[in-house]
């Protein structure tokens, strides 16, 4: 599946790494990880990695990205991770590479690369990269193992999602044989600051229900604002906590923006995928984003997924 990507990893002597804006844990560890697994196995070639900052997981080793000039992308290969759109890759500078490939494990959006995989069974793009390494016979290094482990258990909800397959535990076996210690993973990725645990309580108390069984929370323009926290961490950081109330399948969270309503949508039952392409967004089938116009788009988005609830009775 990966030979066409090997092919051009070999051909070409210079290779950056690009993922998608705002990343989570996915998004750094399968660059990070590549970054490092290239590095070792093509000792001599030069692999960067790029993009805007990490935001919370810059405790990942190697997370700050790599400067590059914008001459470095003649004759280089550009690879994009864990990115379904064109308008969701951080830095568009690949535009400008003599080559580019994607390893994507969303549902196909369109077309980004010359050269792409992208297999949505996988539960995460880390999950491709180690496939990858596997395959080529590539040597792994603790650390690039321990990257992709922990964007493995990110995108995976720790091995709760139902993306989580047999497969997912043979890839992670193999990561652990590499040698790293997971309490150091998990005590970064779980442990929060007291204003952080006070955000989510804080959402708890916003959750609304509709009649048909959806949770939304709704945060105005002026009230994200008022918060100490950046708008990745209050849009995707915080939807999660309508995740396990009990007779709740899907939910929702809006954000409003100087650029639009972020929208998180997210179902343990349901595929909310088509609803999140309808509002120009996508994702997976049971975890996807779109970003609206105002507040009366998402309440029509949220009509969408109560009628979504109703027709799968």
């Amino acid at each position: 599946m990966f030979e066409p990507i090997r092919e051009l990893i070999e051909k070409y002597d210079r290779i950056i790494i690009h993922r998608h804006k705002n990343p989570d844990g996915d998004a750094i560890g399968s660059q990070v990880g590549l970054k490092h697994i290239l590095m070792e196995n093509y000792p001599k070639k030069e692999i960067y990695a790029v993009g805007d900052p990490a935001g919370r997981y810059a405790f990942m080793e190697d997370s700050t990205p790599d400067t590059v000039a914008d001459e470095l992308y003649e004759n280089a290969l550009a690879i994009i991770l864990d990115t379904s759109a064109k308008s969701l890759i951080s830095d568009d500078r690949y535009e400008k590479a003599a080559a580019t490939a994607r390893i994507d494990h969303h549902l196909f959006c369109e077309t980004i690369a010359e050269t792409e995989v992208t297999d949505p069974s996988f539960e995460s793009c880390c999950g491709l990269i180690t496939a990858f390494a596997m395959e080529a016979g590539f040597s792994v290094s603790p650390m690039a193992a321990k990257s992709l482990y922990t964007g493995m258990i990110t995108d995976s909800g720790r091995f709760r999602y139902d993306s989580t397959s047999a497969k997912t535990f043979r890839m992670a076996a193999f990561l652990m044989e590499k040698g790293f210690r997971t309490e150091d993973i998990y005590r970064n990725l779980y442990a929060d600051d007291l204003p952080y645990m006070q955000l989510r309580a804080s959402f708890t108390l916003k959750i609304k229900l509709t009649d048909h069984h959806v949770a939304y929370t709704y945060t105005t323009r002026e009230e994200a604002e008022a918060l100490d926290f950046d708008t990745f961490t209050i849009s995707r950081g915080m939807v999660g906590v309508m995740s396990d109330i009990r007779g709740i399948d899907s939910w929702v969270g809006f954000t409003e923006t100087a650029d639009g309503v972020l929208c998180e949508i997210r179902s343990a039952k349901y595929n909310i995928n088509p609803i999140a392409k309808k509002y120009g967004g996508g994702g997976h089938a049971k975890a996807s984003g779109a970003t609206l116009h105002d507040r009366e788009e998402a309440m029509r988005l949220l009509q969408d997924l109560c009628a979504l609830s109703e027709e799968t009775k």
